[in-house]
């Protein structure tokens, strides 16, 4: 119990001295996770929501999602077939 206790007093004096970097840490990864769940969702990209909604890399994956996977080249419907007809 002893080395929890130790580790515990770390982290809160690690939050007081840095508090201004964690701030700054969680702006740029919600600005980016923001980002990328709204291009997912438009996309219709399920899977890609909801790995993004779950996995928290510090925007990493947020933004290869953004600039890379979103970016795939979509297979196109004949038009009569997307007007039902």
């Amino acid at each position: 119990m002893p080395v929890f206790c130790g580790i515990i007093k770390i982290m809160e004096e690690f939050i007081k001295e840095h508090w201004i970097i964690l701030f700054a840490v969680l702006l740029w990864s919600a600005l980016w996770k923001g980002i990328a769940l709204w291009k997912a969702a438009r996309l219709r990209d399920l899977w890609w929501f909801a790995a993004l909604f779950i996995v928290n890399t510090v925007g990493i994956l947020e933004i290869l999602y953004i600039f890379v996977f979103s970016k795939r080249s979509r297979v196109s419907l004949p038009k009569e077939y997307n007007e039902g007809g």
